[in-house]
């Protein structure tokens, strides 16, 4: 299924300077992870007070930041187990800090509730929910499948719906359920992509 996820060879390629000058100075990828996350922390903060501009910056940096440490490692040649656990982290921190951000930005504008939950209970809903395609592709990666990125709706798309719930704050428990829905419906499709690998087996 289409996603934001299928711009990231375009995306990548867009950063290609930032690889060549990384190789060319040997940059540690990881130098990129902590840039990505720092961005996270930085648009979080920009989200919580509804500076969407600058979210909508911040986050690109955090996007970039994720691209880049895998796409150094693989120009440099040093991809490494503990470079995969990095990243990971990153990712996932970074996720957590985003929707940090969409709580305090829930708490400060308030809301009625929406189906019986506040917007700042829909925002965590919705933290919870987007843990599971990320659950669901390094359950398959620990079974030997490929480690499975993208879907309806990855960490682009969040990215965009917390730019936009920043914006228009009383859209939060909409996007929330967005959010919550895609999620799921991410999990299950990589699940069955998983399923499908897992048993075409090592040679398919």
């Amino acid at each position: 299924m289409p996603s934001l996820y299928a711009l990231k060879p375009w995306y990548t390629r867009r950063l290609h300077r930032f690889v060549d000058g990384a190789v060319a100075r040997g940059t540690s990828p990881d130098t990129f992870t902590v840039v990505g996350v720092v961005g996270a922390v930085l648009a979080a903060v920009a989200l919580a007070l509804g500076w969407w501009p600058a979210a909508l910056v911040l986050l690109a940096v955090r996007l970039a930041g994720a691209n880049l440490d895998g796409a150094v490692a693989r120009a440099r040649g040093v991809s490494r187990p503990w470079g995969f656990v990095l990243n990971e982290l990153g990712d996932r921190s970074s996720d957590l800090l985003m929707f940090a951000g969409l709580a305090v930005l829930a708490v400060r504008t308030g809301g009625d509730a929406v189906g019986g939950l506040t917007p700042l209970a829909w925002v965590l809903v919705a933290a919870l929910a987007a843990t599971l395609p990320t659950f669901v592709s390094l359950a398959g990666a620990g079974a030997g499948a490929p480690r499975l990125n993208g879907g309806p709706l990855g960490k682009t798309e969040r990215c965009a719906f917390a730019v936009l719930a920043s914006a228009v704050p009383t859209l939060l428990p909409g996007v929330a359920v967005v959010v919550v829905v895609g999620s799921v419906l991410t999990a299950v499709v990589r699940a069955r992509r998983i399923r499908q690998a897992l048993a075409a087996g090592p040679g398919a």
